[in-house]
């Protein structure tokens, strides 16, 4: 079996401690959401294994043994809430074999520092939830997290969350996600950032054209806008968000972070509100 290659980035899974995929780009078809704990190496090559009948009852054996295991843990990979262990002791009495327990680890949870100063936010500043997105207009995952998720996540922890927009525009299979994210950083100079991305993610279409009627849609003085286009006045911030975004390991838009922990993808409402009220909670290591 030829050796499996290493990639720069994908989490791992909080339960199993197995690497999770996630795609180069942004997937056709997402995995049901989770919190990752961490960006690291992981394979990527399925192998196919021919089993032999006995080899594949003692396969079934081990699943069943392992999904045993799993159905004793709730989704952060702890022990069930009331739930009290069988010991040893009672085991034997019940006329049941004595088996030891097996050692499970406490799950391992990484925080990234994001820097949130000098870029777009939305929300107040001392927010005790940060959530830094890093993005592209163009993206078709982005453009549905936006218009499924974006409002009613705000609404649900109003005064509580400071929202970061960074670019991450993926230029090799969007050709207009660059100059949309140019036109936006213009049109915040003016004061209408969040209006101006609000109209890019809700269009059919990106193109010069599009830039320069929403900013004359939302009164914008022309002259200053499209020189600042022309100019590419924010071209090289955006590369270095970008720079910062794939040196750090992301590789697929959206991606997440809250607090410092990673979500990829666009993820339901629900996932992120499981994340968030167990970190207002302290559920999570600081």
């Amino acid at each position: 079996m030829p050796p499996r290659k290493k990639k720069n980035i994908e989490p791992t899974d909080e339960l199993t401690g197995e690497p999770v995929i996630a795609p180069v780009i942004e997937p056709e078809e997402l995995p049901e959401g989770q919190l990752l704990e961490n960006l690291g190496p992981s394979a990527t090559q399925e192998d196919t294994v021919t089993f032999k009948r006995s080899h594949f009852y003692a396969v079934l054996t081990v699943l069943a043994f392992a999904a045993g295991i799993l159905l004793g843990y709730v989704v952060w990979g702890m022990d069930s809430p009331g739930a009290t262990p069988l010991s040893a002791q009672t085991a034997s009495q019940a006329g049941g074999p004595v088996v030891e327990a097996p050692v499970t680890q406490q799950p391992q949870y990484t925080r990234y520092d994001i820097p949130t100063e000098n870029f777009y936010a939305l929300g107040p500043a001392d927010a005790p939830i940060t959530i830094v997105e890093f993005s592209d207009f163009e993206c078709p995952f982005c453009r549905r997290w936006h218009a499924e998720v974006y409002k009613p996540l705000l609404a649900a922890y109003p005064g509580k969350i400071k929202l970061v927009y960074r670019n991450l525009p993926l230029t090799s299979i969007h050709p207009d996600a660059l100059a949309a994210a140019e036109a936006a950083m213009c049109a915040g100079e003016q004061d209408v950032y969040w209006k101006y991305t609000d109209n890019l993610f809700s269009s059919e279409s990106l193109g010069n054209s599009v830039y320069l009627q929403y900013a004359q849609d939302l009164g914008l003085n022309m002259t200053t806008f499209q020189a600042c286009l022309s100019d590419h006045k924010y071209q090289k911030t955006i590369q270095a968000d970008s720079d910062f975004a794939i040196n750090l390991g992301i590789r697929s838009t959206p991606t997440f972070f809250i607090n410092g922990l990673a979500v990829v993808g666009a993820q339901p409402l629900d996932v992120f509100k499981q994340v968030i009220d167990k970190e207002l909670a302290g559920e999570i290591p600081k």
